[in-house]
């Protein structure tokens, strides 16, 4: 029977099981379906190893639920960093690594065919050659070695290139910890920063959302694809469907910190947008030939898009929104509709009377906001005819529910 290890060899396994678990924290062990019990105690174990000192223990009726506690204005170190750090090997691979790397230390190139005689000569180690050669190819994609073709032959030598070398000069180290909190891919500073045996012991972010590091694997394929205008085949945890699209931009929300790939959608002629948080590793495919025209219609799109969504639909008028806000008392009211109003245009249209209009994509996607003015608001134009019902329906409601009848006395 297999025993319990702390390291990991299926990242977006326990991506998975971390966001459900201990981010969000709205799973416990009875949800745990996709194996037995004891494979859930296995990964609760491993995530405690790492994250222990930041998880909270509370029971509700359902049984326990653990969630990960962190306030980011306190620590120097993204904690969930320590999942990239718990990668399994094979005893080989680790053999061949730090084996080949010594030998490469010489200073000298070698070919694939010559480093196995000398692996064997020095320690009795002989790894097949092709092995070799794809582990020294991906090295050399990584900088760690470089490579040079020589006739039919490849010649491979250890970089000079080192982290101590590159950090040597003044504030170098500082932007380093800087960027290893602040920046998409911080666990590359991070990782940076361990090597040469650094901390960050100057920067703290307020308001830090720790859980995008989870999608830098999955960030770095889709910057890529972007980068060279490759199609990518993105799917979603929660259901096995698939869809073949060109990425356009990764867009976040300001008011819950999760990001999106906005992405076009060729066999829909659409844009769609999906989470990064429930999206599985993508692969990246073909380039796609038709690109700026895609662009320019998705940067036409974009300045007429409320947030993320970039449905175009038919039948809409531009929403208009008459707002009462008093001019002399009130002014943080009018100070918000200008710093929140986005793509609208908001005018003075009155004695303490102010008009938004937003001609979006989509006017459903404003409502929610355009809600938190109620009791301001007084006339609701534009958009569609069910946006208009819905809005008018629920402040009905709402007065059902809150004013009363005349005669009733407020409980």
């Amino acid at each position: 029977m297999a025993g319990f290890s702390e390291l990991i060899k299926n990242f977006d396994k326990t991506r998975d099981y971390v966001r459900d678990f201990f981010i969000y924290g709205y799973k416990v062990r009875g949800d745990f379906n996709k194996k037995s019990a004891r494979t859930y105690d296995d990964e609760k174990r491993r995530v405690e190893s790492w994250l222990g000192e930041h998880l909270v223990y509370d029971d509700s009726v359902r049984g326990k639920q653990v969630a990960i506690s962190v306030d980011s204005a306190h620590i120097t170190e993204n904690p969930l960093y320590q999942a990239f750090y718990t990668r399994s090997f094979t005893e080989n691979d680790v053999r061949m690594h730090f084996l080949t790397l010594d030998i490469l230390c010489d200073g000298e190139e070698h070919t694939a065919g010559e480093l196995c005689s000398l692996l064997g000569e020095a320690f009795g180690f002989s790894p097949e050659e092709q092995t070799l050669r794809l582990k020294l190819k991906e090295y050399a994609e990584e900088g760690i070695v470089l490579s040079r073709k020589q006739g039919k032959s490849v010649l491979y030598r250890l970089s000079p290139d080192l982290a101590e070398n590159i950090l040597d000069s003044e504030g170098m180290y500082d932007m380093v910890k800087f960027f290893s909190e602040a920046a998409v891919f911080g666990v590359a500073g991070n990782s940076i920063l361990r090597l040469t045996e650094q901390k960050n012991e100057h920067f703290c972010i307020k308001h830090n959302y720790i859980v995008h590091v989870l999608e830098d694997e999955v960030m770095l394929i889709i910057t890529e694809a972007m980068a060279q205008h490759r199609l990518l085949t993105v799917g979603s945890f929660k259901n096995d469907v698939t869809h073949n699209v060109l990425p356009m931009q990764v867009i976040t929300s300001v008011q819950t910190g999760r990001r999106f790939l906005a992405a076009y959608s060729p066999g829909g002629d659409k844009y769609m947008t999906f989470r990064l948080d429930y999206m599985p590793r993508p692969k990246a495919g073909a380039v796609f030939d038709n690109y700026d025209e895609i662009k320019t219609r998705y940067d036409e799109l974009c300045a007429r898009s409320f947030g993320v969504s970039f449905a175009e639909t038919k039948d809409v008028e531009p929403l208009v929104i008459v707002i009462y806000a008093d001019e002399v008392k009130e002014q943080y009211i009018i100070d918000r509709l200008k710093r929140e109003k986005r793509c609208g245009t908001l005018e003075k249209t009155g004695e303490n009377e102010f008009t938004l209009t937003l001609d979006i994509c989509d006017p459903t996607e404003a409502m929610k906001w355009v809600k938190t003015f109620i009791g301001r608001i007084k006339r609701l134009e534009g958009g569609t005819e069910s946006l208009r019902k819905r809005f008018y329906s629920d402040i009905k409601r709402m007065y059902e529910m809150y004013g009363g009848d005349d005669d009733e006395d407020i409980q």
